[in-house]
């Protein structure tokens, strides 16, 4: 794409902004005239090294910020599971360890991202308009030795918060200064190793931070993985957070092989291993290459703050999830196989710019942000049939220009001494172009969509405050489905070349939240919430092709509680409970048998302990449930629970030495980290099977870690 159509392209965005938005930003900007310039300013959010109870300061009872301390002596399976340690989320894998994880959180299948924004460093993880799935967030490039903090909120309440921030959202920030420079060597079971130096000089009037990591796995696999992944960074800063600037450049890759999910019936009957697989070819490489800014200056009356992004990242998937249906139809055997190519190439462009100013306005503390926020992703991407990773065939090939502006205003007043409120609001304004091997199926689609959002927050009383929360959200629908006019597979022999509907550019969320946090007991932290969700079109996973389609209309609804105790300065506890109830609130009986969401969580736990002598010993103890989901409309096949009880031991050798043992799956437990319910057909069946597809839970394993700080 030209410099020039660059151009037009994003003077297009920018002309598109309605009057709407002109008008509520107009108001917006009236209201900051009132504001005296004086020092007169709500708290801002401090966080000490265990956690910060943040009364006084949260918008929501189901907001956080996790330390790097929590995350000390947490064991982890893979890099993203540090975001279990968010109330109620769960993380799993139905693949290979390169492909992006599975997350569940509020009565979602969040499939690889979709419904659950989550950012790095201010930039955005998930990818719009993916080839494997709408909002496919890899997090596989995290290094959580450098994890600063992670700040989450859920359910659609804050007007910074965007697409795909309906479940909710995490900001994920590394250090800008270690303690000291460090090198790691960790050794496991089935070939696992992992290598990692860091440190952070002083360097001029700032500091840079660097970090290279290696990291191979085979897994417990009958076919080995053979992952092999390769993540490094640079981050030269000056200042803080606050009142600084930095830039960074990031570069990671990754290759593996895929033991894919597989149906039940061919471990049952022997065909194959718990650890088995149907297709050895399965597997997939990726990398992802970034430069980013940020600069943030903070004073008496107001905080500045902007970043840029760009990123250059591309992914090859070969995934064969129904082995021989397709093939079998089409030409009566099994010659070619059932597997497939989805391939995405993309730059990603992207500048946010927020302003808040403190102030009193008619005897009240106050403060009003601005912010501007945009992205333009430039993709290539295709659906191809392939044997052995060889491509024979194309569903589709396109390119697709999807380009997004948005512009929101947040206001926080303290009416009264035990009363504040926050208002906010945003518009969201969209381009989609689409170039498509199909030219019935290019085209252009422009929308947009507002989105009001209210706090109201009560107290504190005996340490203890109150919320209220109401806003509006959504997600984007794949640019690709906005223009798709006629059904380009010819696996599909009835419908294929039939006109089909293009799907709702932008999806309406709408959520409400009753919550409160406390601190009335001492070394207690205690967060409850009853919340509800309406979602304006489900997306849900397709088996055939490994993609989400649109879906019906949902409602959910849900409790959560979560605790965090710390009773001596050397031990933690923390344990959360999440409910929730997922249902479509109306569905069309000739395409669904019931009203229940296919793989919507229901019911998590997850309890932890961790400890730390500050001299000798430390360790950690985490329990996670995961339970039941329904895997059809009507609830006639569901999921089995998983308990998994992972552990791990930290030994200081001297002043600059650790050793740390982690033991993962402590008791070997032999369950599932994912299930769905589809059809598939194997090489030797003659007709296709409904069946559950599993992607079993890795069994125990052991891995050691030597830690040496210089």
């Amino acid at each position: 794409m030209s410099k020039k159509k660059n151009k037009i392209v994003l003077l297009a965005l920018f002309g598109l902004v309605t009057a709407k938005s002109i008008f509520a930003a107009s108001i917006l900007l009236v209201a900051v005239s009132a504001y005296a310039d004086g020092t007169s300013a709500l708290d801002e959010i401090v966080v000490t090294a265990h956690r910060n109870d943040l009364i006084g300061e949260a918008s929501s009872a189901t907001e956080g910020v996790i330390t790097a301390k929590q995350l000390e002596n947490r064991p982890l399976l893979r890099p993203a599971e540090v975001l279990e340690e968010i109330p109620g989320l769960i993380i799993s894998q139905h693949s290979g360890d390169g492909k992006a994880n599975q997350y569940y959180l509020r009565g979602f299948n969040l499939d690889h991202g979709t419904d659950l924004a989550t950012t790095v460093m201010g930039m955005p993880a998930n990818m719009p308009s993916h080839a494997h799935g709408q909002g496919y967030s890899d997090l596989q490039f995290l290094i959580p030795e450098l994890i600063d903090r992670i700040q989450y909120r859920k359910g659609p309440y804050a007007a910074d918060a965007g697409d795909f921030a309906t479940a909710g959202s995490a900001s994920i920030d590394y250090f800008r200064k270690l303690d000291s420079t460090f090198a790691v060597a960790s050794a496991g079971q089935n070939g696992y190793r992992r290598g990692l130096v860091a440190g952070s000089p002083q360097i001029g009037g700032g500091t840079l931070l660097y970090a290279l990591e290696l990291t191979g796995n085979n897994g417990p696999w009958q076919l080995p993985e053979s992952l092999e992944k390769a993540n490094g960074m640079l981050r030269y800063g000056v200042g803080d957070r606050n009142n600084g600037w930095s830039v960074a450049a990031m570069a990671y890759a990754a290759q593996w092989n895929s033991t894919d999910q597989v149906p039940q019936r061919a471990i049952e009957s022997g065909q194959i291993s718990r650890f088995g697989n149907i297709d050895p070819t399965d597997g997939g490489n990726t990398h992802r290459n970034s430069l980013s800014a940020e600069w943030s200056e903070r004073g008496p009356g107001r905080w500045m703050r902007s970043n840029a992004y760009f990123m250059d990242y591309s992914i090859n998937l070969w995934s064969n999830f129904t082995f021989c249906m397709n093939d079998i139809a089409l030409y009566g055997n099994c010659n070619h196989g059932d597997q497939f190519q989805q391939t995405d190439q993309r730059k990603v462009y992207g500048l946010n710019a927020a302003n808040t100013w403190y102030g009193d306005w008619g005897g009240k503390a106050t403060d009003f942000t601005l912010g501007f926020q945009s992205r333009f992703d430039h993709i290539n991407n295709g659906l191809l049939l392939t044997t052995a990773r060889t491509a024979w065939a194309t569903i589709r090939q396109d390119q697709v220009n999807e380009g997004n502006i948005s512009l929101y205003g947040e206001n926080q007043t303290q009416w009264l001494e035990k009363f504040r409120s926050i208002v906010g609001l945003r518009e969201d304004v969209y381009s989609f172009e689409v170039a498509s091997s199909l030219v019935q199926n290019s085209g252009k689609v422009n929308d947009h969509i507002a989105s009001p959002k209210l706090a109201l927050i009560f107290g504190p009383w005996d340490h203890t405050e109150y919320y209220f929360n109401a806003g509006y959200g959504f997600h984007s629908n794949d640019a690709r489905g906005t223009t798709t006019k006629v059904n380009p597979d010819f696996r599909d022999t009835t419908g294929y070349m039939q006109p089909v509907s293009p799907v709702t550019p932008l999806v309406r969320a709408k959520g409400y939240e009753l919550g409160l946090r406390s601190a009335i007991i001492p070394h207690l932290q205690t967060n409850f919430a009853l919340w509800q969700l309406d979602l304006a079109s489900e997306l849900v996973f397709a088996g055939d092709a490994g993609t989400t389609s649109p879906s019906f209309p949902s409602h959910r609804t849900g409790i959560e509680w979560a605790n965090y105790w710390a009773p001596r300065e050397q031990l933690t506890v923390d344990a959360d409970a999440a409910v929730s109830r997922a249902r479509y609130t109306t569905i069309d009986p000739t395409i669904v048998s019931g009203y229940y969401i296919p793989g919507s969580i229901e019911k998590t736990l997850s309890v932890g302990a961790a400890y730390d002598s500050h001299a000798d010993w430390s360790g950690g103890l985490r329990l996670r449930y995961f339970g039941p989901r329904p895997l059809i409309e009507n609830n006639s096949i569901r999921s089995a629970s998983s308990t998994l009880v992972n552990m791990q031991a930290g030994y200081k050798v001297n002043l600059k030495t650790k050793l740390t043992v982690d033991v993962l799956n402590v008791f070997n437990r032999q369950a599932s980290d994912i299930d769905y319910y589809y059809t598939t057909q194997l090489r030797n069946e003659p007709a296709p099977v409904n069946d559950i597809i599993t992607h079993p839970a890795e069994p125990r394993s052991v891995r050691l870690t030597l830690r040496i700080n210089f």
